[in-house]
């Protein structure tokens, strides 16, 4: 029998800012439709939705390092890659059933994240009422700045999101038109889900997702957080 050998992508983790210590990565959740505008978009009616959930496999997250050349490949099987987004909020505590209070104690910081689509296998997956995965949980698909502490603030929920490609505004929004807010979505996800130290949730994308090609440059920033700069291969 061959040994069985661990990869190095067993283990995921990102740097935390100013720390020497690094962010082990639990798990990935996503927050589908978390801005009204968008929700409209994709043909949702975002006053009667509760949120959503699905999740990203963690060896989807990639990092972002600053002031490098970064860059994701376009991804196989696919015609439409899109952008999306959004704040990724990190946990370092965890629960089920959790209060708004417990759900703040647990946010430990924040990073930028892209939660890239490969649009048109998520459509035919809604068409036959199949999983997202294959749409939304491959390689690459979720490049991330590094961790950014919140140090004992006030949960971030304001502050401008914005995206470009190729230096053109693209999405831009503010976290005060998050349908559901962080301490929200946390709640809301461990009626679900027992939350543990090292998930990350995406928090949900603004409208105007749209597609990139090989070349394309976008840059992601939300204001507190930081931004990063990826091109597409």
């Amino acid at each position: 029998m061959s040994q069985y050998i661990i990869s190095p992508e067993a283990e995921v983790s990102l740097p935390i800012e100013g720390m020497t210590e690094r962010f082990p990565v639990r798990r990935v959740y996503c927050v589908g439709r978390n801005y009204a505008a968008h929700a409209r978009e994709m043909g949702d009616d975002p006053s009667r939705d509760l949120p959503f959930f699905f999740c990203k496999d963690k060896t989807c997250v990639q990092w972002v390092a600053p002031g490098e050349d970064n860059f994701i490949p376009y991804p196989q099987a696919t015609k439409q890659l899109e952008y999306e987004v959004e704040l990724v909020v990190a946990l370092t505590k965890g629960g089920k059933n959790l209060t708004l209070a417990e759900a703040d104690e647990a946010i430990w910081g924040y990073s930028v994240g892209l939660d890239m689509t490969r649009r048109d296998l998520q459509s035919q997956a809604k068409q036959k009422g199949r999983p997202w995965e294959s749409g939304k949980a491959f390689d690459h698909s979720a490049p991330m700045s590094s961790i950014v502490p919140r140090n004992g603030e006030a949960i971030l929920n304001q502050g401008d999101i914005a995206l470009s490609v190729n230096g053109k505004l693209m999405q831009h929004s503010n976290l005060t038109h998050l349908t559901w807010d962080l301490a929200e979505v946390v709640v809301k996800l461990s009626e679900q889900f027992e939350l543990r130290p090292g998930d990350l949730i995406m928090t949900g994308t603004p409208e105007n997702v749209g597609a990139v090609q090989a070349g394309d440059i976008m840059e992601a920033s939300v204001e507190g957080v930081g931004k990063i700069v990826v091109q597409v291969r």
